[in-house]
């Protein structure tokens, strides 16, 4: 039995071709319009949402100096040293974030998870959820208020270095039992009257 995989949308198909672009134009710093060309030319029958793939594409590059220094409070190196599918992706959704605000935030952090997943590196699906994520808390605040707050993980506290470290030591008395009264026998208080010496 097969499973066919199932077929993507327009939106996801400009956005798949919009990443192309703009990993092209991060290599190699070609014209918006040759690498539109390049890719026409590459793709001649893909069945795409042309005005999103256009707003992306173009977008992307024209305001691409606004959306890294939006970015790069939130990274942890230079945008210049992100790998190119990195950096692509979070520039698509900064560009979407800021300026296609229909488009649900939550959608826009989705569809680049699931490129990042496809065309990045092992782990870097991670990293750019982790940027959108905080993103979204500054380009819509509104919108990513409404979002369920997270809650703290209670940590356990540190184990002691021993296990009998934490038990308090205590000496206690033996237990003695009480004196007899007198060379009595016990439980009786009446006195016993001398015992005589053995005659040898």
């Amino acid at each position: 039995m097969t499973t066919s995989t199932p077929a993507k949308s327009a939106r996801r198909k400009a956005r798949e071709l919009a990443l192309q672009g703009l990993f092209e134009w991060l290599i190699s710093g070609s014209d918006s319009g040759a690498i539109e060309a390049f890719l026409r030319e590459r793709f001649p029958t893909i069945k795409l949402d042309q005005e999103l793939f256009d707003s992306l594409l173009h977008g992307c590059i024209r305001e691409a100096a606004r959306l890294d220094e939006a970015l790069q409070p939130l990274l942890d190196r230079p945008s210049r040293e992100l790998s190119p599918v990195e950096h692509a992706l979070l520039l698509l959704g900064a560009y979407e974030m800021r300026f296609l605000p229909e488009v649900p935030y939550k959608v826009i952090i989705n569809e680049a998870v699931d490129l990042a997943k496809q065309y990045g590196g092992t782990d870097g699906f991670k990293y750019v959820n982790g940027v959108l994520d905080r993103l979204a808390l500054d380009l819509r605040p509104a919108e990513a208020a409404q979002r369920p707050a997270r809650v703290p993980v209670a940590r356990e506290p540190a184990p002691a270095e021993s296990p009998r470290a934490a038990i308090p030591v205590s000496i206690k008395p033996r237990s003695s039992r009480p004196a007899a009264s007198a060379g009595g026998p016990r439980g009786t208080g009446a006195a016993q009257p001398p015992r005589r010496p053995r005659q040898r």
